[in-house]
């Protein structure tokens, strides 16, 4: 079958279609024909391994896939790696059934993108009504369905940073109060200026370095900041633990593959997210799809921050 295999770590430059063989499904597991594929900036990290976890070549990326079981189910399901593939194979737990109403982008967008929203929100940092909302990257995957998900559930007040003047259009067209650049110079004072100058009450961050820090001086006493990425490559400056002391700050961390060893911590907030899109309350956002042979302009363009939304994967093409 066409497969993107990796045989060196590096840029978008390593991503070759390559010829390989089927996949097989063991044990407690089920084959998947692969109708799309998800596309996820951890894609960028796992190929030049600088992930959470290291990675072992040769490797075929891409951890989720949308697609039907040899039953004939139509499902989305986590694959680890294999995704970027004709074919894929997925433990049976990971494999949801996808609901009518429910598209193929959309399923891709809620299984890691909308599931990680979600925990952000109720796990992390235990959203309250009326409470103030900062989402980092509102324009991406996560940051699409954090900013509708948060106004869904109460936020006072959702601000949203984005990159360019288009994208924090497209933001408040999502339902945020305010959309500002996400820039780190001088980040904290466009965020207390966003809040009518007050601090915010949560902030979910995924850009790191000076971002993270700015992001930190506009927290508001009892703020809680939830950091689940690391996309500018850059160490944030150390947190003395007096500064979280003085204003009863949080600072937490979340990673979904903490998930994985339970399957109920995704499969009842996909169940949530399938219901909230097919009755039209939340909108995943499907930003671009390319095909196969294409997916090393896909890593560039979202390396580039030129995507929005969720990003997904023709095999056929």
């Amino acid at each position: 079958m066409r497969a993107i295999q990796i045989t060196e770590f590096g840029g978008p430059e390593v991503l070759k279609i390559s010829d390989v063989a089927d996949p097989v499904a063991g044990a407690g597991q089920v084959l998947i024909t692969v109708d799309r594929a998800g596309i996820n900036y951890a894609d960028t990290h796992q190929v030049e391994n600088s992930y959470l976890s290291k990675t072992e070549l040769p490797l075929v990326p891409g951890g989720e896939v949308v697609g039907r079981t040899e039953d004939g189910r139509r499902v989305v399901a986590l694959v680890g790696s294999g995704g970027y593939a004709e074919k894929a194979v997925a433990h049976a737990p990971y494999a949801f059934d996808v609901p009518e109403g429910v598209s193929d982008g959309d399923a891709l967008a809620l299984v890691l993108q909308g599931t990680t929203a979600w925990h952000l929100l109720k796990t992390s940092t235990h959203l309250q009504p009326g409470e103030s909302v900062l989402v980092h990257a509102g324009a991406g995957g996560v940051g699409s369905l954090a900013v509708q998900l948060a106004k869904l559930w109460g936020a006072g007040r959702v601000i949203a940073t984005a990159s360019s003047e288009e994208k924090r259009k497209q933001v408040l067209e999502l339902g945020a109060d305010a959309a500002i650049d996400g820039e780190p110079e001088g980040l904290k004072d466009r965020i207390l200026e966003a809040n009518g100058g007050k601090p915010v009450d949560i902030v979910l961050e995924m850009v790191g370095g000076p971002t993270f820090d700015e992001s930190f001086a506009a927290l508001a006493r009892f703020g809680r900041l939830v950091t689940f990425g690391a996309a500018s490559r850059q160490s944030a400056a150390a947190i003395d633990p007096t500064r979280l002391m003085k204003g009863s700050k949080t600072i937490a961390g979340f990673w979904l593959a903490d998930c994985f060893a339970n399957p109920t911590l995704l499969g009842d907030p996909l169940a949530e997210l399938f219901d909230l899109t097919a009755s039209g309350k939340l909108r995943p956002i499907v930003g671009g799809e390319y095909a196969l042979s294409e997916v090393a302009t896909a890593h560039e363009d979202m390396r580039a921050r030129r995507t929005v939304g969720k990003l997904v994967l023709d095999p056929t093409r």
